[in-house]
C-alpha cells in the first residue's frame, strides 16, 4: 500500500544569491520570477508532472498567464520559503499561486506567519508538446491537482487597477 499523499504542497526553500541583487541593492524582479519558477517545478514534481512523465508522454505544463505582486524588498542572503496553493484544475488547465516569504530558518516546514514579500498567480495549460496543443490531464494527475485545491487567498483573481494618467497623449482641443 502506498503512503497517503499530503493535503498541501511542501514549502520550497531558497537563499537569495549575490547575483540576484540589482543596482538598487535588493533582489531584482527577474529573480522573484525565477524563484517562482522553481516553485512551479516543485509543484509539478509533487503532482506527477515530473521529468519522467514529460519524457514518457511528451506532455508538460505551460504557463500562459501570470500576475506578480512585488510587496517588499528582499536582501542578499535572505532565506526564502515559497508556499504554493492550488486554486483549481479542470481537464486541461490549472490555476495556482505562489507566496514568497522571508523566514528565519531554511528548514522550517511550517507556513510562515509574516506577510509575503511577493506573490504570483498563474494559469497553466497541459500541453502535448508533439501535437503542439492542449490535451487533458491523465485522471490520476487531474485528481491529485483537484485534491490539493485550497480556498484562494484574498488577493487572488485581482487585476492591475491603478488609474495612470497618460501624459504622452495629446489633450483634446
Amino acid at each position: 500500500m502506498s503512503e497517503p499523499l499530503p493535503v498541501s504542497l511542501p514549502l520550497l526553500h531558497r537563499t537569495v544569491r549575490p547575483e540576484w541583487i540589482d543596482y538598487n541593492g535588493h533582489m531584482s524582479e527577474a529573480f522573484y520570477v525565477l524563484v517562482f519558477g522553481y516553485a512551479t517545478d516543485a509543484m509539478m514534481i509533487e503532482t506527477g508532472l515530473h521529468a519522467g512523465y514529460r519524457e514518457s508522454t511528451g506532455c508538460s505544463l505551460y504557463t500562459v498567464e501570470a500576475h506578480v505582486r512585488y510587496l517588499n524588498d528582499v536582501s542578499e542572503g535572505a532565506r526564502l520559503a515559497i508556499r504554493t496553493r492550488m486554486l483549481g484544475a479542470d481537464a486541461k488547465k490549472a490555476r495556482f499561486t505562489h507566496e514568497m516569504y522571508v523566514v528565519e530558518s531554511e528548514g522550517d516546514e511550517s507556513a510562515p506567519d509574516a506577510a509575503p514579500v511577493a506573490t504570483t498567480e498563474i494559469l497553466a495549460l497541459h500541453v502535448d508538446q508533439n501535437a503542439g496543443r492542449t490535451t487533458p490531464f491523465p485522471d490520476e494527475i487531474r485528481d491529485r491537482l483537484t485534491d490539493l485545491v485550497e480556498t484562494p487567498p484574498e488577493w487572488a483573481g485581482r487585476s492591475i487597477s491603478a488609474v495612470v494618467k497618460a501624459p504622452w497623449r495629446a489633450s483634446p482641443l
